[in-house]
């Protein structure tokens, strides 16, 4: 069995609608190494987008997981429920930033976790509006689409978005937007368009996935805390990339002096199992009425268990430690690449949510090219990168934050040579 003849059987089969970054076919994997159907090995510095952060087959994940398997597999929380369910919501309303009571409701899926906020905060509100920001990414739903601020490739083609949502301005120092503008484009939106009594949330990235790592200032995270509590707007925290240790924090909001009243989870949550949550103010998580929210998968089983045992390891091995320590190595390597190499920009990021940015040699506009130049010759030499940013002119590092050091030292070493390589044929 080959990459190439899967890759032609998947041409037939699937459809054109689902991207690949690459035509690697895994066989195994092992905390931050793959091994594809011919027996490559890869280092992996994408962690299935942010979500193996405790590794691929963690031994403690893996035995919570076959322990569950043994029991029971699915009945449905809302028909048969069941206790670990229970307990992981105490645990996440314990850890999920905000000094209140809280409540938690379990779905499978990021973008499920959004639309749930969404519904929530229409729900206790009585109103229809959402703001959200430029260069967000909240999902490819219909009303996770229409929240992100991007249009290629998420909403290209799908016809009109849903209703009353709202972009604003997204605070990009490098690319010249002030939190001032940010602040003052929503205020023109208020007086302009949109009534902030219609309004029932505004929706922010701690720090914008795909939107390009770039982080939220902390005088915008106040200015919208601010505004949601003059107006009895719903803040909502997407945390959906950002969670579980990614950040150097449990969660990015930790960062910050303000929390928010809804945070959104998944990827990062159940260490490769399709598990999402929402966790919010009791009173505000409340206004639903029963049935209006779940879903039949909506908590599985496995997936909870497997949240439990990842939220063991992360304490156990003090995985938001581990982020800052790795993360703080990335950027200096990164930092000392970026002294002979003119096209890098920007190295930024929290813990180990690592990006830096490339524009053309003379630094006028964004270049994608080579970024993906970088990403090719990267994977050339075995090693897996992804690109994101409005401009796809961002590297970055997701890397398990449970890769050992010798893999890390070596991942280092091919990202210096790929970009080196990169510029040779530039």
């Amino acid at each position: 069995m080959t990459n190439a003849a899967i890759a032609e059987r998947r041409t037939g089969a699937i459809a054109r609608g689902v991207g690949m970054m690459t035509q690697i076919y895994v066989d195994r994997a092992l905390n931050s190494e793959v091994w594809d159907v011919e027996g490559t090995r890869y280092i992996n510095f994408a962690a299935g987008i942010a979500v193996v952060n405790t590794g691929h087959c963690h031994p403690k994940v893996m035995a919570a997981v076959q322990h569950q398997m043994t029991r029971f597999t699915h009945t449905c929380h809302q028909v048969l429920p069941y206790e670990n369910y229970i307990s992981l919501g105490e645990r996440l309303n314990e850890i999920v930033p905000g000094d209140f009571k809280k409540r938690t409701v379990f779905v499978t899926t990021g973008a499920e976790a959004v639309e749930n906020s969404i519904k929530i905060a229409r729900a206790y509100t009585g109103r229809p509006a959402v703001v959200a920001f430029g260069g967000g990414f909240h999902g490819r739903t219909f009303m996770g689409m229409s929240l992100t601020g991007k249009v290629e490739p998420y909403k290209k083609g799908f016809g009109a978005m849903m209703p009353d949502v709202y972009h604003i301005p997204f605070p990009i120092e490098l690319h010249g937007v002030s939190t001032d503008e940010s602040m003052a484009a929503l205020t023109k939106l208020f007086k302009a368009d949109l009534d902030p009594t219609r309004v029932a949330a505004i929706i922010i990235e701690p720090v914008q996935g795909e939107g390009g790592f770039y982080a939220a200032p902390a005088a915008l995270m106040r200015e919208v805390r601010r505004l949601c509590d003059e107006h009895g707007i719903v803040m909502i925290a997407d945390e959906v990339q950002t969670g579980f240790a990614r950040t150097g924090q449990m969660f990015a909001m930790d960062g910050y002096d303000v929390s928010a009243d809804i945070t959104t989870m998944a990827k990062g949550l159940a260490g490769g199992l399709p598990l999402a949550a929402v966790t919010g103010k009791a009173e505000i998580m409340d206004a639903a009425n029963p049935g209006g929210l779940g879903g039949t998968y909506g908590g599985n089983p496995l997936g909870i268990a497997a949240a439990h045992a990842v939220l063991d390891v992360i304490e156990e091995e003090d995985l938001c430690a581990r982020a800052n320590e790795l993360g703080s190595r990335l950027k200096q390597r990164l930092e000392q690449i970026r002294q002979t190499t003119p096209q890098m920009v920007d190295v930024r990021g929290q813990g180990f949510m690592v990006a830096t940015e490339f524009n053309t040699v003379d630094g006028s506009k964004p270049d994608a090219d080579f970024t993906n130049r970088v990403r090719m010759e990267a994977l050339k030499r075995n090693l897996v990168l992804l690109t994101c940013g409005v401009y796809g002119n961002v590297l970055r590092f997701l890397a398990p934050i449970t890769i050992p050091d010798d893999i890390f030292a070596e991942a280092l070493d091919i990202l210096e040579d790929s970009i080196s390589a990169a510029k040779v044929d530039a």
